[in-house]
This record gives C-alpha cells, sequence and structure tokens, in this order.
C-alpha cells in the first residue's frame, strides 16, 4: 500500500512480505573432504564472543582519527566522490533481521546528492525480487558504500532511508537506463572516507590478480546449477543471459 507522507508518495509496507517460492530440488552437497569435516570438532556459534566488552578485551582501543573522520554530512568533498562513483554497495536488513547486500550500478554520478544531509539511488531494472527496496520499508535504515574505478578509498554513508515514487524527486534524478519507478532516498547520519587496505590487500584493479579465464565456473553454469529446473541446459541460460543484457540494460 502507498501512503502519502507530506507532499512526497512514500511507500510503506501494511503486511508482511509474501515469500518468495524456493524451489524443492535439493542443491548439491559441497565437496568438502573428511579431514576438513573433521576440523569441526565443536561448533564455532557454541564459543562465539557474547559481548562487545569481550570483543574490546581483543583489540587496541579505537584511535581518536578514526572517530573524528566521520564528520556525519555531505561535503563537497564528499559530493564530488559519490559523483566520481560508478558502483555502491546497499547493504539493508529485513524487519525479521535477514541481512542482504546488493550491487548497484551506472554512469558516473548516477546517485544524486539532494542536499548536504539526503542523497538519492534511482531505481534500475532488475529482477524484480525488490528485497532491497522491501527492506528499506520495512526497517528504514541502511549502508552504503560508494566504489570509484581505479581509486583504492571509498565512501561510506550509513543513515536512516525511504522508498520514494515522488514525481518532483524522481524528475531530478540521472536515470540508468530507463526512468525510474522509484528512488531510495538516504537520510546520511554517518559519512566518511574509508581507508585503501582492503583494495590494496586484495589488489582488486590489478589484472594480474584477477583469477585465470576457465578457473572459475561461468554465470550460465551457476545459474544452471542452482535454478535445478529439469531439462534446462547451459546454452539456454547462456541465450537467457545474453538477450537479458541485450533488453534489460536500458
Amino acid at each position: 500500500m502507498q501512503k502519502v507522507v507530506g507532499s512526497s508518495p512514500i511507500i510503506r509496507s501494511e503486511g508482511h512480505r509474501q515469500p518468495i517460492p524456493r524451489p524443492l530440488a535439493p542443491l548439491r552437497q559441497p565437496l568438502v573432504s573428511s579431514a576438513a569435516r573433521l576440523q569441526w570438532v565443536t561448533d564455532p556459534f557454541d564459543s562465539a564472543l557474547s559481548s562487545v566488552e569481550e570483543l574490546r578485551d581483543l583489540y587496541p582501543a579505537v584511535l581518536d582519527r578514526a572517530v573524528r573522520k566521520d564528520i556525519g554530512h555531505i561535503d563537497e568533498l564528499c559530493r564530488r566522490l559519490v559523483g566520481g562513483a560508478s558502483m555502491l554497495f546497499v547493504a539493508t536488513h529485513s524487519a525479521e533481521g535477514h541481512s542482504d547486500v546488493s550491487p548497484r550500478g551506472g554512469q558516473r554520478g548516477f546517485v544524486t546528492v539532494l542536499d548536504e544531509h539526503r542523497l538519492a539511488i534511482p531505481d534500475a531494472t532488475g529482477n524484480q525480487r525488490l528485497d532491497t527496496l522491501a527492506n528499506v520499508i520495512e526497517t528504514g535504515t541502511i549502508g552504503l558504500i560508494f566504489v570509484i574505478g581505479g581509486r583504492d578509498t571509498s565512501l561510506r554513508v550509513n543513515g536512516r532511508a525511504c522508498v520514494s515514487a515522488d514525481p518532483e524527486l524522481i524528475e531530478r534524478l540521472e536515470p540508468v537506463g530507463r526512468p525510474p519507478r522509484t528512488a531510495i532516498v538516504v537520510e546520511a547520519e554517518e559519512v566518511y572516507a574509508h581507508c585503501s587496505k582492503a583494495f590494496v590487500r586484495s589488489k582488486l584493479w590489478d589484472p594480474e590478480s584477477w583469477p585465470e579465464s576457465g578457473s572459475l565456473p561461468s554465470a550460465a553454469e551457476v545459474t544452471l546449477t542452482h535454478r535445478r529446473e529439469p531439462g534446462l541446459t547451459i546454452e539456454e541460460v547462456e541465450a537467457e543471459q545474453r538477450e537479458s543484457l541485450r533488453m534489460r540494460l536500458a
């Protein structure tokens, strides 16, 4: 159901999200050696840390500069970083506590900074599961990491969020292909540049560090195995994926 909050229609949920039907066929068991199984003598969850105090005892005190770098708003430097990002990762969770991280991509600057506290992410053609949008409606919170191609520094933005279908807002946004039906509006509460260590360690942008071609399963192979549809062939899946990219990127 859609309600109007102020002048903008904000989509709210007044019922439980319908669960996505799960296929009945079992997944193939992962290949785990007997030796590896024997290593799990106890369940790690049985001995898990139960308090933040226990956790803090294992690590040095947080550095003051790590706390001070959170500016809590989108200044001119952060605005430029958002404008330079063509990829971000969106973390949300449902009312039941189910977590989700979803990638969002587009041309540089596809996320619009509305003011020093708010930004808007346009919807784009996807698989219609709507997990991220439904989670935002249910809980009103979000976490973002903006990634800039070729750069090791990323930008983190955490805060309140809502899903809006306000025509005036949608008109202000940069479409990713087709005009968006909705947008996620984020009110920033934490804003800070994240250090480069993860990118440096992973050598993400270095082609020499990438897996060799053919060493990993293809997207079609993974889809074929996980869909568990008798009679479906790899050729059919590959054709579906080519058609999806041809017809649904715009």
